[in-house]
């Protein structure tokens, strides 16, 4: 998020039974470098970067910012979760205001398929409802990624609509930590 208001950041390393959420360190280079140059991973977020230019223009320390958790795995860095402000220009918003927080994610193609991005998103929603309660958190996301469709579906997160953007059908959807009344 761009403004975290009265929230501290970064919290306390939020630990799960595997995962341990925390904020970059400068031993994560690589990892993000690796994340942002992976066809695999930026198959749905406008294709990989070229690595040499990774290699010149990322920090020494990538990802120090609010909202940004790195994902670590006994020591290792497998991915990040973010909760950021959605754009106002973008289509989807749930609040007249729009600003909603925009959950987002991207993991190794190592880590892929042990339930990771799920076990890290929920320890990020359930901080994020903690710290702003009754904030609803969107996400979108390419209706072709199988895989990111599911992990919205077992997070809990429920379509509000599907419009069309970079190309692409795009799927945006809602979570509430206490769901609406009426």
């Amino acid at each position: 998020m761009t403004e975290l208001g009265p929230v501290a950041w970064p919290p306390a390393p939020i630990k799960t039974d595997r995962l341990v959420l925390r904020e970059s360190e400068g031993r994560d280079r690589a990892a993000f470098i690796g994340l942002f140059a992976s066809p695999e991973v930026r198959t749905y977020l406008g294709g990989p970067r070229p690595r040499d230019e990774l290699e010149r223009a990322m920090p020494e320390v990538p990802g120090q910012r609010p909202g940004l958790f790195v994902i670590d795995l006994d020591g290792t860095m497998i991915g990040t979760v973010t909760l950021d402000r959605r754009d106002a220009e973008r289509p989807g918003h749930v609040r007249p205001d729009a600003g909603e927080a925009e959950l987002g994610y991207m993991f190794l193609p190592e880590a892929w398929g042990c339930g990771y991005a799920a076990e890290a998103c929920a320890a990020a929603l359930d901080w994020f409802a903690e710290a702003f309660p009754g904030e609803p958190v969107v996400l979108c996301t390419q209706t072709a990624n199988t895989r990111s469709m599911r992990l919205a579906a077992k997070l809990g997160f429920t379509e509000l609509e599907r419009f069309e953007e970079y190309g692409a059908e795009q799927w945006f959807g809602v979570w509430f930590s206490v769901r609406p009344s009426g």
